[in-house]
């Protein structure tokens, strides 16, 4: 019989073994393909402002997944490995080399590899269509994806998938030659001792996670980190990971002990299950630890794009509310500026504001902070037309000042302050003359924005002071005067080729103030939803990594314990009772790292990054939403891991 005969028979004679590895397998090449081919979609390349931009980050993501998969493959291939100790002893025993050995794992690697690349190319092709039209939903595109199978993904996940069965050979090479023939036929015969257990560790557990707590919740503000910064940062990263460790090894057992001491232990199967899990923590220590911690840190990172992300899509209406905004033209240019908002975004509304520039004469800092805008001197304008312009944003931000007053407008973020009477600072600048005005309030509102082009904000936020309609009238005659045109369009949000043509046309004018808020608007909503998109996938991967971790460690316990639970029959546990034992001790693996994992995250996101964002009631729902979809994918992992384990130790029944 030849080695490709063999490899052939033992498939289909280990069917169910095989169906796990080559699942593993098949879904490596559905996430690889389906990502990479994003990076090479016509339609979404031709969607995208910035492509260079774009594929650059695909491309760095494309790396992240491919170590994942890497990972997911090689774990799998581990527990398929051991699983085939006993297998490969036999071999031996017949006289295989390890060279026929490992020959055989080759082709058998070969086989399965070559069905779940045309299997996982042909699903990730249409899967790609569906994540593209995700990926521009969240861009705010309304572009037709198609599906596609570029070849350049194509290339890319077989030569990926080369590297990945070299790597396996190398793997399963090292395994038989490092284990020796006695081993082989008792690899499953080892078993871990009960880890002893102290009431003082398991409380200090949770003091560490106590501390940690407290420390993450104090404000940035606060005494403990003002003074005490670095002991701080110390004691949560020993709180959170010292804590975590501590209580899987030490307050998780002894819980158990104590429920081991009650007078019902012996009731039903609870004496089943329970001394089970007290044998396993030794080896399960490390893991439980690893993912609690690992999920933590991938729901914050979950969490806080999507924080980014709705912060970058709603405040860019803040930062830059005027549509177009430009230094005023003269009548001709004017006029075809408007035809072209006319053919392609009719105007909703327009407003011809006036500035008169001042020089500061008292320090500016007084009035708008440490920012550098002396050099470009002040604005000012009067309280009728910045009422204008906010009633028709539809905003209530009006202001009614009287002779000398000022308010000073400061970018959106900065920290609002009124003045009361008496305590009000004055501020000089010069004009044609020197003015002494009082300033009674700082907003932070933005009237005119940075100046924008197709690359960005590419000026500094102008230094405006808003003063009384009477105080500007006196002022005006003989000033400087500066005319803006502000425009609010149709359609704003995909109006970049029309912000292209007028911003040429105005800055063929040298010295002449653009801003679109198409500009910014565009380039953040494309880096935040890639970077968002990105972040789900790598989540989704990692959640996957992390769930077949303990997928595959109970199974290989599942099938290490054939015998006990072949002896549990015998003695009349029947199968509904078995089937409970088992639900309660997967409960207990599963359960506790996710619930720990949640709350590292849930502190970790609400305090630290709650406070920035704390204007967007919106962030408080994209959390919970993520915290619940993480929980969901899940547990289907523990029902997946139950019914199969069921399978493994009772193989003449199904779960029901």
């Amino acid at each position: 019989m030849s080695l490709l005969d063999l490899s052939w028979r033992n498939m289909k004679r280990s069917f169910r073994l095989y169906s796990i590895y080559f699942i593993s397998m098949l879904i490596g090449v559905i996430i690889y393909f389906t990502f990479s081919s994003l990076m090479y979609n016509d339609d979404i390349l031709t969607a995208i402002a910035n492509k260079e931009n774009f594929q650059l980050g695909v491309s760095i993501a494309s790396v992240v997944v491919f170590l994942f998969i890497i990972f997911f493959i090689l774990y799998a291939n581990s527990f398929f490995m051991k699983q085939r100790k006993k297998e490969f002893g036999m071999y031996m025993l017949y006289g295989m080399s390890e060279r026929q050995i490992v020959g055989m794992v080759f082709l058998e690697t070969v086989i399965l590899s070559a069905i779940s690349i045309v299997s996982g190319i042909m699903v990730g092709g249409l899967l790609s269509k569906f994540f593209g039209m995700l990926l521009m939903n969240l861009m705010h595109y309304d572009d037709v994806i198609s599906f596609a199978f570029p070849i350049e993904s194509i290339r890319s996940t077989i030569l990926l998938f080369a590297v990945i069965i070299l790597i396996i050979c190398v793997q399963s090479y090292l395994t038989v030659r490092r284990v020796q023939l006695v081993e082989l036929f008792h690899a499953k015969a080892k078993k871990d001792k009960p880890v002893p257990f102290s009431a003082t560790l398991a409380i200090s557990s949770v003091l560490l996670l106590g501390i940690a707590f407290y420390l993450i919740s104090r404000d940035g503000s606060s005494v403990v980190w003002q003074d005490y910064t670095m002991v701080s940062m110390i004691g949560v990263t020993v709180g959170i990971i010292g804590g975590t460790y501590l209580f899987f090894r030490q307050f998780f057992g002894w819980i158990l002990d104590k429920i081991s001491q009650r007078n019902n232990y012996l009731n039903g199967n609870n004496m089943l299950w329970i001394s089970s899990l007290r044998f396993s923590i030794r080896g399960n220590t490390m893991m439980l630890t690893f993912i609690s911690l690992f999920s933590a840190l991938i729901i914050f990172l979950v969490g806080f794009v999507s924080i980014n992300y709705t912060v970058q899509i709603l405040s860019a209406g803040k930062e830059f509310p005027n549509h177009i905004a430009f230094t005023s033209q003269d009548a001709d240019k004017q006029k075809q500026i408007e035809q072209l908002m006319e053919n392609e975004h009719p105007i909703t509304h327009h407003e011809r504001i006036d500035g008169l520039s001042a020089v500061p004469v008292t320090d500016i800092a007084i009035a708008f902070g440490d920012r550098d805008s002396g050099e470009e001197g002040i604005l000012l304008f009067s309280e009728s037309q910045f009422n204008a312009i906010v009633s028709m944003r539809g905003d209530k931000q009006q202001v009614n000042l009287k002779d000398q007053e000022a308010v000073v407008l400061l970018p959106v973020g900065a920290q609002p302050i009124t003045f009361t009477v008496g305590k009000q600072p004055e501020f000089t600048v010069k004009l044609k003359e020197e003015v002494t005005l009082r300033l009674i309030e700082k907003k932070n509102y933005t009237f005119l924005s940075k100046a924008t082009d197709s690359k960005g904000d590419v000026g500094s936020f102008p230094s405006i002071l808003v003063i009384s309609d009477k105080t500007f009238e006196r002022l005006k005659t003989g000033a400087s005067v500066s005319s803006f045109d502000i425009y609010q369009i149709k359609d704003a949000r995909n109006s970049t080729a029309l912000s292209h043509q007028v911003h040429d046309l105005v800055t063929a004018t040298p010295g002449s103030y653009y801003a679109a808020f198409v500009d910014l608007y565009t380039i953040d909503t494309e880096t935040s939803s890639l970077l968002l998109f990105s972040a789900a996938f790598l989540a989704v991967i990692a959640l996957f990594a992390l769930g077949s971790i303990i997928y595959f460690k109970q199974l290989r316990e599942a099938t290490e314990e054939l015998r006990q639970y072949s002896i549990l029959r015998k003695l009349g546990v029947d199968d509904h009772e078995m089937k409970n034992v088992i639900r309660k001790q997967l409960l207990f693996v599963f359960l506790p790292p996710i619930l720990l994992g949640l709350l590292h995250s849930w502190f970790l996101l609400i305090y630290p990054t709650m406070e920035e964002v704390k204007d967007y009631p919106q962030i408080t729902s994209i959390i919970t939403a993520v915290l619940i979809l993480y929980v969901a994918i899940y547990a289907l992992f523990y029902v997946s891991s139950a019914s199969v384990y069921y399978r493994i130790v009772n193989p003449t029944n199904a779960m029901n």
